[in-house]
């Protein structure tokens, strides 16, 4: 697997993400904007209080996603780790590891890697291990294969 397409991956996720929070913050506000004055006050008001909640929903995501992106640009992609750390993609006996930010499952080159926070719990069962270390993982014995 090479680490810095699988990188690239990630970070063309992460904007998708963004833009489509950023949009979804967009039509949520033209949605409150849109809402008009109706003879029953309170269906006016209740329409701009759910159209604000969902466009704060969005406002949400949108800065866990820039935290996120913060993360990855923290990461050296060419970097060669020798232990499992931040910015390693680790293969294990049982799963593929990019210890990065939460982003989840990415598909690459029809390889499904797990893309994992550093402070996730399995990530912080392996942080410090290096090749051939093993651990327990759900009453599972886990072996590291490889690390870069």
């Amino acid at each position: 697997m090479n680490k810095k397409k699988l990188y690239d991956a990630c970070l063309n996720l992460l904007k998708e993400k963004i833009s489509i929070a950023k949009q979804g913050m967009a039509e949520a506000q033209a949605s409150a904007n849109n809402e008009t004055k109706s003879s029953a006050g309170d269906k006016y008001e209740t329409g701009r209080a759910m159209s604000q909640r969902e466009r704060d929903l969005h406002a949400r995501q949108l800065a866990e996603l820039i935290n996120m992106q913060k993360a990855f640009s923290a990461i050296d992609p060419d970097k060669t780790c020798l232990k499992v750390e931040l910015g390693a993609l680790v293969q294990t006996s049982t799963s593929m590891f990019f210890i990065a930010s939460s982003l989840g499952a990415v598909t690459v080159d029809k390889k499904q890697i797990m893309v994992i926070s550093a402070i996730s719990p399995i990530a912080q069962t392996m942080l410090n291990k290096k090749v051939g270390d093993r651990f327990k993982w759900i009453s599972n014995e886990v072996e590291i294969l490889s690390i870069s």
